[in-house]
Formats: C-alpha cells, structure tokens, sequence
C-alpha cells in the first residue's frame, strides 16, 4: 500500500523526483538493486543524465559532510545557530540586501574561508574545525553544487539531502537540510513526502539485499515495468 500510494501515484513531488531521492538513498547505502531501478524510473519521468549523476553527487555530499560532523562531535546549539545565520544571509541576498559574491579562486584554506566571508558575511564555526588540507576542495564542490544553479533546482537538491540525512541518520545535516529546504520554498508536505521516500527506498533495500534476489532476474523485472509502463504512458499521452 505505502509503495503504492506514495511511489506509484501522483503525489507533491514529481515522480522523477521521488526517485531521485530514491537513487541517492540506495547509491550510499549501497543497494545495487535500487540503483538500477530508481536510475531506469528516474529516466522514464524524463530524467537527463546530468539530472540522473547530481543526484548521486548530492548523496556523496551529504556522506562526506555527515562524516566530518559527527566526527568532529560538534556542538548542536552552535551548529543550529550557524545554521540560522546561513538561513538569514539566504534570505538576505535573495532580497538584494547583500551583494552578489564576486568569483573567486580557491587554492588553500585561507582563500576558501575568504570565499565563505563574501558569500555569507561570516564563516561558519563548523568550517573552520575541518582539516585545512581538505577544506578548499570540501568548500568549493559544496559550492558549485549545492549553492549554484545546476540541472536540479535548490529545493530539490535540499529535498534529497533531507531523505539522505534521515537515514543515515545525521542529526546535524536533518537540522540544516530541513531550513535550507523551508528557504528554498519547499512546503511541510514536500518535506514529509522526501522522508518518507528515503524511509520506503531503506526499507526495500533491506528487503531485497536480505532475500538475495538474483540480480538478473531483477532487472529483467524492472525491465519490464519500465516497458509497461511506457506503454501506458504513451496510450494516456494526448493525440496530436
């Protein structure tokens, strides 16, 4: 029923949404099995393939920042703080009340923590305890994915971090993925509907993986209802 009603019908997000979600959830878990089905139903809705890898790269973001932050044992109510603070210099510069940040190269971590500075008018306490060695490469791929425009949008990038987060689980990238999504104008329901994707995408997995399903075999089934479904699709398409 809950594949059904959630996975299958038309729901807030869009279906290729759903399974981008899905396809980062089972691309860090790892399930294999999902993989191949959430990239083949992200296609069928009309997925390109850029769409299809910022996916993945979204889901290996929010691992390698889950990593450092419970690494690091960071304070919650700082965390939260940095975090409203981040929030605020969003709304700002959507506004207009800040000026849009100037391109700049980075090379080391002096020149990243500047890059912060100009972008939000501050740098986070959690940047500043990552490995100096780590942090230009760390900083400028947050940067040129989650916070620039790419083939998916800022609210659904937020969306499927959120549906990663909540399984991991990351208590510090729920908290931050949950305002930056609220920012970027996603609603309770879509928020909602993100979790409880990435909880049906576990859950399948384990159910999977635990009966060993002979991968051939699953393929070839998902083959088949991507093909069902293209009929099906095709048949409801309005004639021109």
């Amino acid at each position: 029923m809950e594949f059904k009603q959630l996975a299958m019908a038309q729901t807030v997000l869009p279906g290729k949404i759903k399974d981008a979600i899905g396809l980062a959830v089972a691309s860090q878990i790892p399930c294999k099995y999902c993989v191949y089905a959430h990239t083949q139903f992200m296609m069928l809705e009309g997925a390109t393939a850029e769409e299809v890898q910022e996916a993945i790269l979204v889901a290996a973001e929010d691992r390698h920042w889950s990593t450092l932050f419970n690494g690091m044992n960071l304070d919650e109510g700082k965390f939260k703080a940095d975090v409203a603070k981040l929030v605020e210099a969003g709304k700002k510069m959507a506004a207009g009340k800040m000026p849009p940040p100037k391109p700049m190269e980075v090379t080391d971590a002096k020149s990243a923590l500047a890059d912060m500075q100009q972008y939000f008018g501050f740098v986070p306490d959690f940047m500043k305890q990552v490995s100096p060695a780590a942090l230009p490469g760390a900083w400028v791929e947050m940067r040129d994915t989650t916070f620039a425009e790419t083939a998916l949008s800022a609210k659904y990038k937020d969306l499927i971090s959120l549906g990663i987060a909540g399984q991991i689980p990351c208590k510090y990238c729920v908290i931050a993925d949950t305002e930056f999504a609220k920012l970027d104008g996603a609603t309770d329901a879509e928020i909602a509907e993100a979790l409880a994707v990435a909880a049906l995408t576990r859950h399948w997995s384990a159910a999977i993986q635990g009966n060993a399903i002979d991968e051939a075999a699953f393929k070839k089934d998902v083959d088949r209802i991507v093909k069902t479904m293209k009929k099906a699709m095709s048949s409801a398409a309005p004639a021109k």
